[in-house]
């Protein structure tokens, strides 16, 4: 009889959803991991089996067994790695070293989180009914090689990567082009200043225009290259500097050690507060939010990486070095919102930065200085707070060393029930920028250097701000209003500010004016996280750019499905005076909820043409016309910030004429390369 030919087919199949890991390289294509399979042998022989044949195959079953070897993962764990990569760990590597570990337990687990590597295991895959089971699962192919998060292959928290995109529009790498890796000298102690030297810092002070005196104040927190300076300070009952004597007694409050232990970006999972949730319910993990398939899940998946401010290593490095804590504590009251004065008590935290940054070494050196001011806020129920900062810098003598200087800044606030803080923000560090490098190259006078030049030789172009604002709302009907003013000249500053509404009624305002010209590098960064019910927002960026500056805004306002009846806006409006200005705006929303009123926004123009003549029509002349509508672009954030930081009206030194002096320096020469109906030059 002759005989036909047999087929047989076996089908064995993995769901992939959304894997980053999907690539499977071909020299480890053969380590295949373990797999079980029950599936029906198809056969096929010649048209088909007969009749009696294809009745025994149906009820047929066959177990197939493939067994495939797990790869060791560590061995794969930074075979990603660029150079340039390996050269943003190693900058971060370099800022660690040294002397530090001053808070006590803050420090130490800070240090372990930083140094303790992701655990490359296989997520276990759950079935259809099981509580956490989700359609969207990310599993990478059995036996292939499970890679760590991307910035995430040297340390336990994601290093700054030039193309991650919490770092996409900042020059990563003129960043870590710069060594900060100095230390001030007698950091972790206090600075004792004789009575000559504090009474000139004084002058210095009121100088600048943020002094503050004891009478206007409830307290004054004053720190030069982040140590603290007893001599021109102030310190009362609820405005103090916590010391290492402080984290090493016994007397150390657990509620601040489990405060400032807190990461940002969610790699401290339990939440600040516990969220109703229904009736008897309480939320308290965050990864597990609007689970379990709308939440953002661990933080070191890339999914959520891939969302974060990218805060939480430079928050570690801040209790890693950090030498002081202004600490600012205010009890409870038991005042009702009747009763409560309209005008709250002013605590002012100053930061000083010197020529040298406090750097023992020398010029010869070639190595910058890295200072970590520190700032905890807990204000308890029904209480009221103006909390202002400032960071100013100052020239000691003009034969000084110059030395580049990044500040790492952290401030931590707590919102209790009923509790209004008020919280202005100020940095005027950096000098100003050099005017007009927008224009060509060229020379109009023999041996006079072109704008650019003289910007690119700014010695202050080389320092960096950072500073991380990281604020939860934790007791009901609690409200945090906050004003961002970032005026200084600093070659790079990033600021975020990350807000948790965790409670029923909770209320946050974020309002923000940012100055860039020159060449600076300026990124900002916002989250306003709807946890709780019935929470409301309000958020306004301005930002006004010129010169060859950049400028980039991300503001996000999440929304998790416990949030119904959130009540949220957000706009960001931009002004580029100059053809060579860049900015990057990027409102967003995500909205899990199904009950809510949220909207968003963003423009971008020059001053309009329109409003300009209407000015000159009065009798104003177009440069006067300028400045007016330049300044009145800014006075509507400027004029939120604590009154007693403002000045006084006749002060030459008041906040709005130093507003009104750099928008001088940014003024444009020149016509627009392209004329259009928004842009005015």
């Amino acid at each position: 009889m002759k005989t036909q030919p047999i087929i047989f087919g076996i089908c064995l199949t993995h769901t992939l959803l959304g894997s980053p890991n999907a690539f499977v390289p071909r020299n480890i294509v053969s380590s295949l991991g373990t797999l079980r399979k029950k599936s029906s042998l198809n056969v096929s022989v010649g048209l088909g089996p007969e009749e009696k044949q294809e009745e025994r195959l149906a009820s047929e079953e066959v177990e197939v067994k493939v067994e495939v070897p797990e790869p060791d993962h560590e061995l794969f764990r930074t075979s990603r790695l660029t150079p340039f990569d390996k050269k943003c760990d190693d900058w971060y590597g370099s800022l660690l070293s040294g002397e530090g570990c001053f808070l006590g337990e803050v420090s130490t687990d800070a240090w372990q989180r930083i140094n303790s590597l992701v655990e490359l295991k296989r997520k276990p895959l759950l079935k259809f009914g099981e509580d956490d089971w989700t359609p969207y699962q990310s599993n990478p192919l059995p036996g292939t090689p499970i890679l760590p998060a991307y910035g995430l292959e040297t340390y336990g928290l994601p290093i700054p990567r030039r193309n991650a995109e919490a770092w996409r529009n900042l020059d990563v790498n003129g960043l870590v082009s710069n060594d900060y890796s100095g230390i001030p000298d007698g950091i972790g102690n206090e600075l004792i200043l004789e009575e000559s030297v504090s009474i000139k810092y004084k002058e210095i002070l009121e100088a600048k225009g943020v002094w503050v005196d004891d009478e206007a104040c409830a307290g004054r927190l004053i720190y030069i290259n982040g140590r603290f300076v007893p001599s021109i300070s102030r310190v009362t009952d609820i405005a103090m500097n916590l010391s290492p004597d402080y984290f090493s007694s016994d007397d150390v409050s657990a509620e601040v050690l489990e405060n400032m232990k807190r990461l940002t970006d969610g790699f401290t999972d339990r939440l600040a507060a516990d969220v109703p949730s229904g009736e008897t319910d309480y939320l308290t993990s965050l990864k597990s939010l609007s689970g379990p398939d709308h939440n953002v899940g661990e933080a070191t998946s890339q999914f959520a990486i891939n969302g974060q401010q990218g805060t939480a290593c430079f928050v570690a490095l801040n209790s890693v070095k950090a030498g002081a804590v202004a600490y600012v504590n205010v009890p409870s009251s038991s005042a009702s919102d009747t009763d409560i004065d309209t005008n709250p008590e002013t605590v002012a935290v100053i930061n000083v930065i010197t020529t040298n940054g406090g750097f023992k070494g020398t010029v010869k050196d070639e190595k910058g200085v890295a200072s970590h001011p520190r700032s905890l806020v807990m204000v308890g129920d029904n209480s009221r707070i103006s909390f202002v900062q400032s960071f100013i810098d100052i020239d000691e003598s003009d034969t000084q060393d110059f030395v580049p200087t990044l500040v790492n800044g952290c401030t931590q606030i707590y919102v209790g029930s009923g509790a209004n803080v008020t919280h202005s923000y100020i940095e005027e560090a950096g000098g100003m920028v050099t005017a007009s490098v927008e224009e060509s190259s060229r020379n109009d006078e023999e041996g006079v250097e072109p704008p650019r030049v003289v910007e690119s030789k700014r010695k202050t172009l080389r320092n960096t701000h950072f500073e991380s604002v990281d604020v939860h709302v934790t007791g009901d009907n609690g409200a945090y209003k906050g004003v961002v003013m970032a005026l200084g000249g600093n070659g790079f500053r990033r600021i975020s500010v990350g807000t948790s509404l965790l409670r029923p009624g909770a209320h946050a305002a974020i309002h923000g004016f940012s100055l860039a010209g020159g060449n600076q590098r300026l990124d900002l960064r916002t989250l306003i996280h709807h946890i709780g019910q019935a929470t409301t927002s309000e958020q306004s960026q301005k930002n006004m750019i010129s010169g060859r500056a950049t400028t980039s805004f991300r503001g996000r306002i999440r929304v998790e499905q416990s949030a119904q009846q959130t009540e949220s806006s957000q706009i960001t409006r931009n002004i580029l005076l100059t053809d060579r200005s860049r900015v990057w705006a990027v409102p967003s929303l995500e909205i899990i909820a199904d009950d809510v009123v949220c909207t968003h926004g963003a423009t971008i123009s020059d001053l309009e043409e329109e409003a300009l003549f209407y000015l000159r029509s009065r009798g104003l002349d177009r440069i006067s016309s300028r400045n007016l509508l330049m300044y009145a672009f800014a006075e509507d954030i400027s004029c939120r910030v604590d009154k007693r930081m403002q000045g006084s009206y006749d002060s030459p030194k008041r906040l709005k004429n130093r507003i009104i002096q750099r928008l001088q320096n940014l003024v444009p020469r020149g016509d627009r390369a392209i004329k259009g109906e928004f842009q005015s030059v």
